[in-house]
């Protein structure tokens, strides 16, 4: 009896001193970071841009891990984030455009001549159900801290509303915020300038809180995150957790901004090309720092760092040069569902997992990532009050699999961003395949292209290929009737502008030959 009692012990023992250690995540997330924003080659060839900017460390960071080529998110910044905190579609939580003002849609909606906006979830993300025109989800750092990690958030969070809970990140599950509140840009990025809006006459609400310690010194704001990231990483030393570092730099939203340590080297670029330039580049050199302290303290067989931008880079507005242009070969930018709008530079390095040097063509989205993260952290059986859309893409980075074979990507925004542009303005979308369709609200307008054939988005194919049209106008339709999403209407009839598949029906029938 002693002896299959020692026996069992013994097992028990080696079975707990076997557990897998739970890694450590950092989810390296870029403001506005274009697809072409880089020095790594994301297409089929290295562009002229490509040769334009310098980020070495990204290029570390891709040949010790898996680059895609193809990863999407929504063409702005707070349908991202509440995706990735949510592994929800927009079209179902409902934050479709960026938020600000409790209760308040965006001023360019309200005055909008033609459509009357639905009232989508202007305050955010909420853990609070009792919080009204928000979405409450269950959060990917909520899960992670309920098991075991220590969640730290630094730079952008652009999650709730001013005065909603959300505002700060620590209601949402993090236990740590550095620098997150309610603006989804930075006042300013010098610290001499105290990271504030005054000098550009904007309001203090974009004023970046919590580094008051760096106020009136030579810093670039990029700069002090990575040093207060630092800082956060030595205190999580202290404990025996695992770390979840979300570093969201507010980096390279506007105001464009040099970053003087950089600057010298793009001398020769537009004046505001240089800057952007040298923004691109600090952002690299925070990669290279937080990648370099990871390794001095033996940190990096255990961690796993995937690098991510929020949507497409700017490019209607603020920026030197032709507009619409500076994503090439892509078409548009932010705010646009054109392919410069949403496809994203992405990398990621899991070491003993993902092969290095390593490169995936298959698509995903932004809500994948909250599945993934999870799957990646050994945590399965979790529960949330919401309905999750993503796919773990961990067969991807294995190289077992893909969760790109018969699934269709949808974006959704019943919304007015601003400015004009290729692909801008109240939209949905669908991309299935190498097939992509467009449907704007206003007009109940169509675009379908072969992504495989014409990445530019140059040719649009739904008078000649009627087929494919209604197959994806049938499909888009029917996603959006599933999750209720919301449409604009008409402010001359009131009446709710059609389903895509709606619209096809009108169409045909005012127009039988």
């Amino acid at each position: 009896m002693k002896k299959i009692l020692f026996i069992t012990v013994s097992i028990l023992l080696l079975s707990c001193g076997s557990e897998v250690q739970r890694p450590n995540i950092m989810l390296f997330f870029v403001d506005d970071l274009g697809w072409q924003d880089t020095s790594v080659p994301l297409w089929d060839k290295p562009t002229h841009l490509n040769r334009t900017y310098h980020t070495p460390n990204m290029e570390r960071l891709a040949q010790e891990g898996m680059k895609f080529t193809q990863a999407y998110a929504t063409s702005v910044c707070s349908p991202t984030r509440v995706s990735l905190m949510t592994g929800m579609n927009a079209a179902r939580h409902r934050v479709t455009n960026w938020t600000l003002h409790k209760d308040m849609i965006q001023p360019m909606e309200a005055n909008h001549p033609d459509l009357n906006f639905p009232k989508w979830n202007v305050n955010g993300l909420t853990s609070d159900p009792s919080i009204q025109n928000a979405v409450h989800a269950t959060t990917l750092p909520a899960i992670l801290q309920k098991n075991g990690y220590q969640t730290i958030h630094v730079g952008k969070a652009h999650f709730g509303a001013i005065g909603t809970p959300a505002a700060d990140p620590k209601n949402i599950g993090f236990d740590v915020n550095i620098a997150g509140h309610a603006a989804g840009g930075p006042g300013g990025y010098h610290g001499e300038k105290n990271f504030s809006a005054e000098w550009r006459g904007g309001a203090n609400t974009w004023d970046v809180p919590g580094l008051e310690k760096y106020h009136g010194t030579q810093i670039n704001l990029t700069e002090a995150l990575t040093l207060e990231a630092l800082l956060a990483l030595e205190d999580v030393a202290k404990t025996d957790k695992p770390f979840f570092l979300y570093m969201s730099h507010y980096t390279v939203h506007t105001p464009i901004e040099s970053d003087d340590q950089f600057l010298q080297k793009y001398k020769g670029l537009h004046p505001t090309e240089a800057k952007y330039a040298s923004m691109i580049e600090g952002m690299d050199k925070s990669l290279g720092d937080i990648m370099n302290y990871i390794e001095k303290h033996d940190l990096e067989e255990n961690t796993i760092i995937l690098f991510m931008s929020d949507n497409g880079g700017l490019s209607a507005v603020a920026r030197g040069g032709e507009k619409h242009t500076h994503n090439w070969p892509l078409s548009s930018g932010k705010g646009s569902v054109r392919e410069g709008g949403i496809r994203e530079p992405m990398i990621v390095k899991w070491p003993g997992v993902v092969a290095a040097e390593s490169i995936s063509n298959d698509y995903l989205i932004i809500e994948d990532f909250f599945p993934t993260l999870l799957s990646m952290a050994g945590i399965h059986n979790y529960e949330t009050v919401q309905s999750i859309d993503g796919k773990s893409f961990v067969s991807m980075l294995k190289q077992t699999g893909t969760t790109s074979t018969d699934r269709s990507l949808v974006w959704h925004y019943p919304n007015e961003w601003g400015p004009s542009g290729p692909g801008i303005g109240a939209a949905s979308a669908i991309r299935k395949d190498d097939w992509k369709l467009i449907y704007y609200h206003l007009d109940q307008r169509f675009e379908l292209f072969n992504l495989e054939n014409d990445i530019s988005e140059s040719k649009n194919l739904a008078n000649v290929n009627p087929k494919m049209l209604n197959e994806l106008a049938e499909a888009l339709t029917d996603y959006l009737i599933e999750v209720k999403a919301q449409m604009p209407s008409s402010k001359t009839t009131g009446i709710q502008i059609p389903y895509p598949a709606e619209a096809l029906s009108y169409l045909r029938k005012s127009n039988p030959s």
